[in-house]
């Protein structure tokens, strides 16, 4: 019995662990380009719920000519917008969600700490979770990671919109 339910246990996490997402399906999913589009890809995602993409980071990105040349460091900033991009995916790629007519829009950043420089060669992970929703008003608590060590985390809000609405 005890051997039947942990098995049940581990297959329900399988839905989470083994969703990977490839580029083609994130660019149909965020509005985002080269060089603003800073997720990869998904390694894990409970639509929704929590995701978990990477963001690799290398030498011949535009922000490295300036940040700095002789000592290359990702912009902290960058780092807030491919988690708040994570974040947005975790909405965009649930079945529900129609990418032609809505649009993710970042709201706003609290907590924001950064405890390692990212530089070249980094796989930066990005890991974020829903706290709580409100109509489409969106809460996440996000955190990036490279070789398993945190190098920032902040709590964020986001809204859904209508493409054709703008907001003023």
């Amino acid at each position: 019995m005890f051997i039947m339910a942990r098995f049940l246990a581990l297959q329900s996490n399988f839905k989470f662990m083994n969703s990977q997402v490839n580029i083609e399906k994130i660019l149909k999913s965020l509005p985002h380009r080269y060089p603003f589009l800073l997720v990869d890809k998904v390694l894990n995602i409970e639509p929704m719920k929590k995701i978990v993409a990477v963001k690799n980071i290398t030498f011949n990105e535009p922000q490295f000519m300036g940040h700095f040349p002789d000592h290359p460091i990702m912009p902290g900033v960058l780092i807030i917008e491919a988690l708040a991009q994570a974040g947005a995916l975790m909405v965009t790629l649930s079945d529900d969600f129609k990418a032609d007519e809505k649009l993710v829009y970042f709201m706003s950043i609290d907590g924001a700490k950064f405890r390692k420089p990212v530089v070249p060669g980094d796989v930066l992970e990005l890991h974020v979770e829903a706290v709580h929703n409100r109509g489409a008003v969106w809460k996440l608590s996000a955190n990036a990671f490279v070789d398993g060590q945190k190098v920032s985390e902040a709590q964020l809000s986001a809204m859904i919109v209508d493409k054709e609405k703008k907001i003023v």
